[in-house]
């Protein structure tokens, strides 16, 4: 029994040990980075982002390969070089000579209504790869955007936590000597070391969320930006987003609508295309031809003559590529119609929650939490009541800084749906 006792009372001092190692090494570290790093600026990281991003490589490399195609469709066909010789020989013995020869030159035209084709098929992919490059800005801003204003919520929250273990350090320290002269039972100090002890997690945790957020954004950016960096800026809560009605009406000019219909016109020209290569052009053959007695000067037109192959298949392909590309174009009409919907009417919620919050409930949780310290230190409530009202009002500033992101993240959304910019960007 006296070796159980001891094992027992030696659990406490080991926890208090490890609690404070805890503490000293994570305030450290979170304090050291904070000092250390550099500062970007929502608009410096916007900069690096559209400059260093490699999918803005890709999509330029797209626009360039699409605008090469149009070099190559106003390219006429290369000239066609023939020569020969050879041995005569005739019926009659001694008559005339034995050599021939020939040379000619064939330079293929294509008729007007094909290279006109070729030219607009050509000419509306670098409209598709020039509106992918817009969508690619689109993303790659909302994006970053999101992605900056999240590592913002979440260091409120890690500074929410970080606050709240220090106050908690407090509260332990005088419980601790309340105890120590025996004016609270001693189970306030346990409950106090537990509080304690997942105040620390909370912080720990949201440490972690902090460090995740960053290496997130720095993946949107590239190695252009430092491993430790911290963030100047605030959440644009003043922004709003206009009416319902009139995003409706700004989805007609959506850049991803503007792409499709690039594409339909791309889709329809290489319809017209096909139906033209049934026929695409001549070839024009001026030759010499010299025999052992007799020189030949031909100029000739080559027609093909679309007998066996008047490419029914790659015409019916076409068709079908046309309407598959309007169909995409009315479901991507609908699948924004649909998300815009859903997006604004988060934003209503958010906007709600923030009313809810800032009219009254951050006021009402900071009141009960000093009404019930004010209770405490007069004795007229235990440790528990107070605890309580402290996680109460953490929790209640936790779910504010949640819809203040939410509230944002909604507008993003949008922004990314229409290419419009809601948002203004503050320093």
């Amino acid at each position: 029994m006296p070796h159980f006792g001891v094992a027992k009372n030696n659990k406490r001092p080991i926890k208090k040990l490890i609690l404070n190692v805890l503490i000293l090494l994570t305030t450290f570290t979170y304090s050291g980075l904070a000092s250390s790093a550099e500062t970007f600026t929502l608009e410096k990281i916007l900069t690096l982002a559209l400059t260093q991003n490699p999918l803005m490589r890709a999509a330029k490399a797209r626009e360039d390969a699409a605008s090469a195609q149009v070099v190559t469709s106003k390219t006429f066909g290369n000239p066609q070089f023939e020569v020969g010789a050879g041995p005569s020989r005739y019926r009659t013995p001694g008559v005339g000579g034995n050599e021939n020869w020939g040379a000619a030159i064939s330079q293929p035209l294509d008729f007007p209504d094909v290279r006109a084709a070729r030219r607009n098929i050509a000419e509306h992919q670098v409209e598709v790869a020039t509106f992918g490059i817009e969508l690619a800005v689109i993303d790659l801003r909302t994006r970053v955007k999101s992605a900056f204003y999240e590592v913002l919520q979440r260091q409120a929250i890690l500074k929410l936590a970080e606050d709240n273990r220090n106050l908690l350090k407090d509260i332990r320290g005088r419980v601790k000597l309340r105890v120590d002269v025996g004016e609270s039972a001693k189970y306030e100090l346990i409950k106090s070391d537990t509080e304690l002890l997942a105040a620390e997690r909370d912080f720990q945790t949201a440490y972690v969320k902090v460090l995740e957020g960053k290496a997130y954004l720095k993946g949107l950016i590239g190695e252009s930006i430092p491993n430790d960096y911290q963030l100047s800026g605030e959440l644009p809560l003043k922004s709003t987003l206009p009416s319902i009605n009139e995003l409706r009406i700004k989805i007609d000019n959506a850049v991803q609508l503007k792409q499709v219909k690039a594409a339909i016109s791309s889709s329809e020209a290489n319809l017209r295309l096909q139906q033209a290569l049934r026929n695409p052009g001549v070839t024009v053959r001026l030759g010499i031809e010299q025999d052992p007695d007799l020189r030949q000067l031909r100029l000739g037109v080559l027609i093909p003559l679309p007998i066996w192959d008047q490419r029914r298949g790659q015409i019916a392909q076409a068709t079908a590529e046309v309407s598959e590309v309007n169909a995409i174009l009315n479901d991507r009409e609908l699948v924004i119609k649909r998300d815009i919907e859903a997006a604004y009417n988060r934003y209503i919620i958010a906007q709600g929650q923030l009313s809810v919050f800032e009219d009254g409930l951050l006021s009402q949780a900071d009141a009960v939490l000093k009404a019930a310290e004010a209770s405490y230190r007069f004795g007229e409530r235990g440790i528990l009541d107070y605890l309580d009202a402290q996680r109460t009002q953490r929790g209640v500033r936790k779910d504010y800084l949640i819809a203040r992101f939410e509230y944002i993240n909604t507008m993003l959304e949008i922004e990314r749906l229409l290419g419009y910019e809601f948002l203004e960007i503050t320093q």
